[in-house]
């Protein structure tokens, strides 16, 4: 089992910056295994894919409209997958939810959400104009 919970959503001004936070844990957990993954869901909109990374492939991935502004990373330390979002544009309003996803099974491209084991509650981000 593992569970996920997200952190570090709130309110900011375009142009503006936020870092999310997904806190990872459970007895069969661990980055070797599993790749996270951030996707979002605005109001009226179908979840797309932001970005995931993957420990064992050595692999990031960014979807174009946050290509550039976003940054993924791990934090071993605190065992927490890490999106730094910068230059926030109102068009990344959406709930922001963290998933996992095992390595073993699938191609290792871990850009379908119905793929995903794991999923956290969500976070809210909301961009001004």
């Amino acid at each position: 089992e593992v569970h996920l919970v997200e952190s570090g959503g709130g309110f900011v001004q375009a142009g503006g910056s936020l870092t999310l936070s997904c806190a990872a844990s459970g007895s069969s957990f661990d980055f070797d295994d599993y790749a996270i993954g951030w996707f979002r869901q605005a109001p009226g909109k179908e979840r797309e894919g932001v970005s995931y990374i993957s420990k064992s492939d050595r692999a990031t991935w960014y979807a174009d409209s946050v290509k550039g502004r976003f940054t993924i990373s791990i934090d071993s330390a605190k065992n927490t997958v890490d999106l730094q979002m910068n230059n926030l544009k109102p068009e990344d309003t959406a709930v922001y939810y963290c998933g996992a996803i095992s390595v073993y099974t699938g191609s290792h491209y871990y850009t379908r959400g119905d793929e995903y084991d794991y999923w956290g509650q969500g976070t809210q981000v909301t961009v001004s104009s």
